[in-house]
């Protein structure tokens, strides 16, 4: 529960004060909850967060604000549950289109990994292996699903299980692709997370799949923490929310990124295509395709001269692993109904 009061209008010297008082109350604050404490609009309490960060008293993150020192700390899950939640959730959506049935696949910790895995509950003959406590719940009950879990360590700020049992039990895997968040995403580092360890195992991850799809909403775009997980060049698809129209940095970093080559799809508020329904009726308008420059190749950690960029499937050489079902790879896909937005050439 948050700690805060109820206040009547106030001026801005004394709205950024109680800002600042219920940032370190808390922790981390989002900004909705700032606005409706302070009893002002989102916008104005940005504005006041965005002051007192140039002040060097707090930070942005995450839709909101925490402490300062950003590099070095990570909000816990009860914080990261209240921030950017809508988005979240239309991002959950249009990812969980992306999957079909029969598939393999591998997500990872977070909160926004948690929203599309109770949607994925709903893919049949879908595998999903996890190392997050919270993604596997979801799944729980879904007796269409079958869910792997790693092993390791419990790391309980985020219910994930890291070290090297969790990294060992993923040696040998292959599947279509994974779903991976993080705490920032910046085109020149590509995705970061705070945390040493969750870095570690999400860079495993990575290397079971052929394909990469990050999730993350406009507030992490632009954000650079600690620890490198995904490289620009190994994210095949960006997944995220629609920028506010003066955000301007999440806006340059999408364009970054899709020079870059990353394929970006933009969720809409009103995103709600779930699995078994991608580009139905009702879906255009609702998220927004940026393809990556015409002839930029896509690379991967896995790619050799033996087997070219994707990774290679059991009988094409390499250790045997796991004989997962997986789907066809995102770029052979029926083209997606809607606008397309042409990067900005270098």
């Amino acid at each position: 529960m948050l700690v805060g009061v109820t206040v009547g209008f106030v001026f801005a010297a004394e709205r950024r004060q109680l800002i600042l008082e219920m940032v370190r109350a808390n922790g981390a604050v989002s900004l909705r909850e700032l606005a409706r404490v302070v009893q002002t609009s989102e916008v104005t309490v940005r504005r006041d967060v965005r002051a007192l960060e140039a002040e060097g008293l707090l930070d942005r993150r995450h839709g909101g604000a925490v402490l300062p020192g950003g590099f070095t700390r990570e909000s816990g899950f009860p914080q990261k549950s209240h921030l950017a939640t809508a988005e979240k959730t239309a991002i959950a959506d249009l990812a969980a289109s992306f999957v079909e049935e029969g598939e393999a696949v591998v997500v990872g910790a977070g909160t926004t990994t948690q929203e599309l895995a109770r949607r994925l509950a709903r893919v049949p003959g879908l595998t999903v292996v996890t190392n997050s406590l919270l993604v596997a719940q979801a799944l729980a009950h879904a007796n269409r699903v079958e869910v792997v879990m790693t092993g390791g360590t419990l790391r309980g700020s985020n219910y994930a299980l890291v070290g090297s049992g969790a990294e060992q039990s993923l040696q040998g895997l292959r599947v279509s692709r994974a779903f991976l968040s993080g705490s920032g995403l910046t085109a020149e580092r590509g995705l970061s997370t705070s945390n040493m360890l969750s870095a570690s195992v999400d860079r495993a991850l990575v290397q079971a799949a052929a394909e990469v799809v990050v999730l993350a909403d406009h507030t992490k775009l632009g954000t650079d923490t600690m620890f490198q997980t995904v490289p620009t060049d190994v994210i095949t698809r960006l997944v995220t929310d629609e920028p506010p129209a003066h955000d301007d940095r999440a806006a340059t970093e999408l364009q970054a990124l899709a020079d870059q080559g990353v394929h970006i799809s933009v969720a809409g508020s009103g995103a709600g295509s779930g699995p078994g329904a991608p580009g139905g009726s009702g879906d255009a308008g609702r998220r927004r395709e940026m393809p990556p420059l015409p002839g930029q190749r896509r690379t991967h950690p896995l790619a050799d001269g033996r087997h070219g960029p994707q990774y290679p499937g059991p009988g094409q050489g390499g250790a045997p692993g796991p004989q997962l079902r997986s789907a066809v790879p995102l770029g052979d896909q029926a083209p997606v109904r809607v606008a397309d937005l042409a990067p900005r050439r270098r």
